[in-house]
């Protein structure tokens, strides 16, 4: 089986209306050596994959190398330094993980254990992410897992994992913590925008360079964004900043009511009547959206069942920002 028939064959299984479009002929492939190659991309090592999966090191080897063989191609470089995943792995990742979604959720619903899972699980991202997207990202939690409680810290600090104040966080940089587990999800894409009512006020750039006059509202550390917005050729400077803060809810509200421009995510902002972008032939600014928590908490079913929604409706947001 060739790795594009695979691809297919599991989408075939993940689509949602099964009973039109199942071909069960073209599914042949090894649910043991998908699980294990989804572990390894997951923990980033054999044995890593080899302790959650509860086997040994061989044994996961043994079965990447037979789906590699069974697909024709190569998905784990093995190196010196760990695994890296190839463009053919890369690919497939995102198939395998949407299997293991539902396999998972397929189980918990056969037997009931979706409707029982119970607990507290705490959520921490930054108050933008955590006021505009989570809500409507969690609610069908409401359906599939109505017992489980969830809390949202609205926070950017990862020391709210480190310190076990959060069970899971989305964050914009990966951890380097050993014990920390990071998923990327995808890349947000930022891009200027300002009210229309300050555009009409202060004038409307034709290029770059027109910016060098105009308000500013960012964060109260002004260095980074200084040095993100001149290396995409926009001339900001220190005394641009009329308005900051730390907290992106703040800004968020401060740039709609006509303080300023400001760089912030284009899934956001086209969906606010009131906003345009400013100089919409710029290209964007990419950052990622990483997923992090705990490597013995990813065992727990609460915390697996909360982060598969999370990784979903977050990988939806990406993908449409990006269409």
């Amino acid at each position: 089986m060739c790795l594009c028939n695979f691809i297919q064959s599991i989408a075939q299984i993940c689509l949602p209306d099964i009973r039109k479009c199942m071909n069960w002929q073209a599914i042949s492939f090894d649910w043991n050596q998908v699980r294990a190659f989804l572990a390894t991309a997951e923990e980033g090592s054999f044995s890593g994959a080899a302790r959650v999966l509860k086997t040994t090191q061989p044994t996961i080897g043994r079965q990447v190398s037979a789906l590699e063989e069974a697909l024709g191609s190569t998905l784990v470089e093995r190196n010196a330094r760990g695994l890296n995943l190839t463009q053919a792995g890369r690919e497939l990742l995102d198939h395998v993980r949407a299997m293991g979604e539902a396999a998972t959720l397929i189980s918990m619903v056969a037997d009931g254990q979706s409707q029982e899972i119970t607990g507290d699980v705490t959520v921490t991202a930054t108050d933008l992410i955590s006021s505009i997207l989570l809500p409507t990202i969690l609610k069908p939690l409401r359906e599939t897992a109505p017992l489980v409680k969830i809390r949202i810290v609205a926070a950017s600090d990862i020391r709210n994992l480190l310190q076990r104040e959060a069970d899971i966080a989305v964050r914009h940089v990966r951890p380097t913590e050993p014990e920390l587990i990071a998923r990327h999800i995808g890349d947000f894409r930022a891009s200027l925008y300002a009210s229309s009512a300050y555009l009409d006020r202060a004038g409307r750039p034709r290029a770059p360079r027109d910016v060098a006059n105009h308000s500013f509202v960012g964060p109260l550390e002004h260095a980074r964004m200084i040095e993100v917005l001149n290396n995409q050729g926009l001339p900001f400077r220190e005394e641009n900043f009329t308005m900051s803060s730390d907290s992106g809810m703040v800004v968020w509200e401060m740039m709609k009511s006509g303080f300023g421009m400001s760089l912030l995510p284009e899934a956001l902002c086209d969906a606010e009547p009131c906003l345009e972008k400013v100089l919409p032939s710029l290209p964007p600014v990419q950052f990622p959206i990483w997923l992090v928590t705990h490597r013995e908490l990813q065992t727990s079913r609460r915390i697996r069942i909360v982060f598969d929604q999370l990784a979903r409706g977050l990988t939806a947001v990406t993908k449409s920002a990006s269409a």
